[in-house]
């Protein structure tokens, strides 16, 4: 059998377990922190992107793409993109600060925060979180969406609505 073949077996394989892994870690994420069904599914479509195409690079150094060709391509495609991103800097900040929220900060829908803000103070529940905003429900029942990057950088009291 062609060494090429075991290689792309073999890649296939580890493509396959870690997005199970993955998708898994992110569905338990999802049900222990009691977040939408909705939110775990654009993540999952975030990492599943991201391990196809260094699954695609890899597949293509197996089968001997011309190596200063694919690193051309790849460093002119990630220029456009570097470019395209830093114009909307704000829109890549928000969706890193929604991956962050949606792994690590300990605030889960329903629970009572404030937000800790000289200029613009908010308290009230936590009633979506989004990959580009957090909205919150105040005692006056209006709505508030804050954007995930400045959800993470703010200081955040909350109390755990169990």
């Amino acid at each position: 059998m062609n060494i090429k073949v075991i290689e792309t077996v073999v890649v296939l394989i580890i493509y396959i377990l870690i997005r199970i892994v993955v998708s898994k870690t992110i569905d338990k994420t999802v049900e222990n922190r009691l977040l939408q069904k909705a939110r775990g599914k654009v993540v999952k479509k975030g990492v599943d992107f991201i391990l196809l195409m260094v699954s695609l690079a890899v597949l293509s150094f197996i089968w001997g793409v011309n190596q200063s060709e694919l690193v051309i391509f790849i460093s002119s495609f990630l220029a456009v993109l570097g470019i395209a991103l830093f114009a909307q800097w704000s829109i890549l900040s928000n969706i890193t600060s929604g991956i962050i929220i949606f792994f690590s900060h300990p605030v889960k829908l329903d629970d009572t925060i404030c937000i800790l803000d000289k200029e613009y103070p908010v308290e009230g529940s936590v009633s979506d979180i989004g990959l580009f905003f957090v909205i919150i429900k105040t005692k006056d029942g209006e709505k508030v969406t804050v954007p995930s990057n400045v959800f993470v950088q703010k200081m955040i009291k909350y109390q755990i609505n169990a």
